[in-house]
C-alpha cells in the first residue's frame, strides 16, 4: 500500500509569517527520504498554503515518486494542470469558508463540470482520482465520468468514537470493495493519523492512503523523515492483520 504524503500545511506555516520557510519543497524531499511513494498538494482557488511557484518547482524536483495535484474541476485549474503535468490529478470539492476538505465530491450536481475536466486532462495522459464519500453509490456514479481512480474520503471515520467508527469503517470497506468490483483504482484519505490508520491499511483493495496534517503535525517534534518512516511501519503492520 502506498503513501502519498501531503505538504500543504508545511505551507501554512511558511505564509502564517510571509517569508519564504518552512519551504514545502524541501519537506517533500525529506518525506521521499522517509520512504514516502508520493507528494500530494492542494492548489486552492485562494491560494491560502500552496502557491503557483510551490506547485513548478516541486513538479522540477520531484522524479523518483508520484506527484499528485488536488484541484476544483475549474477552467483555471484544468488549464495549470495541462501545464504543470502532475502524475496525476485529483479532483476535489472547494468552499472558501472551510478550514480543510469537508467531504466528497457532489458528482449528481458537478457531473458535467466533472467529465469536462476528466476528457481534458485524462485526454493528456494523466490519470484523474475523484475525492468522494465513502458510498457505494457515490462510487457508481464515479464510474459514470470516465475518472480512473477514486479516493474515499476517511474522515467521518477517523473522527467517530466507539461504535460509530466501526460503523464508519465498514462504509469505507463497502465503498472500496464496489470500486475495485468495477474496475476503479482505489485510494482512501482524510484525517488519517497515527492511532487510526491500521484498520484502514486491513481493507484489501485499497492502492495507497494520502495523509497530511498528521504527519506534518508528528513531524514538528521528531522531524520530516523519521514521522514518514512511522507511518509506513504502522501501515505494514496494519497489513498484516
Amino acid at each position: 500500500m502506498l503513501l502519498g504524503v501531503n505538504v500543504d500545511h508545511v505551507a501554512t506555516v511558511r505564509n502564517a509569517r510571509g517569508g519564504c520557510e518552512p519551504d514545502p519543497v524541501e519537506a517533500a524531499e525529506l518525506a521521499i527520504a522517509g520512504g514516502a511513494d508520493g507528494i500530494t498538494v492542494h492548489l486552492r482557488e485562494d491560494r491560502r498554503h500552496i502557491k503557483d511557484k510551490d506547485l513548478k518547482l516541486l513538479r522540477r524536483s520531484i522524479s523518483s515518486v508520484e506527484l499528485n495535484l488536488e484541484m476544483a474541476a475549474t477552467e483555471e485549474m484544468i488549464g495549470i494542470a495541462l501545464r504543470v503535468k502532475p502524475d496525476m490529478v485529483t479532483l476535489v470539492p472547494e468552499k472558501r469558508q472551510e478550514l480543510t476538505t469537508e467531504g466528497g465530491l457532489n458528482l449528481t450536481k458537478s457531473m458535467r463540470q466533472i467529465k469536462k475536466a476528466v476528457e481534458a486532462i485524462q485526454g493528456r495522459g494523466m490519470p484523474v482520482s475523484l475525492f468522494i464519500n465513502p458510498s457505494v453509490s457515490d462510487v457508481e456514479i464515479a464510474k459514470e465520468t470516465g475518472a480512473r481512480m477514486v479516493e474515499i474520503h476517511t474522515g467521518l471515520y477517523a473522527n467517530a468514537k466507539g461504535r460509530r467508527q466501526s460503523t464508519e469503517l465498514e462504509r469505507v470497506r463497502r465503498a472500496v470493495e464496489r470500486a475495485s468490483d468495477i474496475g476503479l483504482i482505489v485510494n482512501a484519505g482524510h484525517g488519517l493519523d497515527y492511532r487510526n490508520v491500521k484498520a484502514i491499511t486491513g481493507i484489501e483493495g485499497i492502492r495507497g492512503l494520502y495523509i497530511g496534517h498528521g504527519i506534518i503535525s508528528r513531524s514538528i517534534f521528531i522531524g520530516m523523515e523519521k514521522a514518514v518512516r512511522e507511518m509506513k511501519r504502522l501501515m505494514e503492520i496494519g497489513k498484516k492483520f
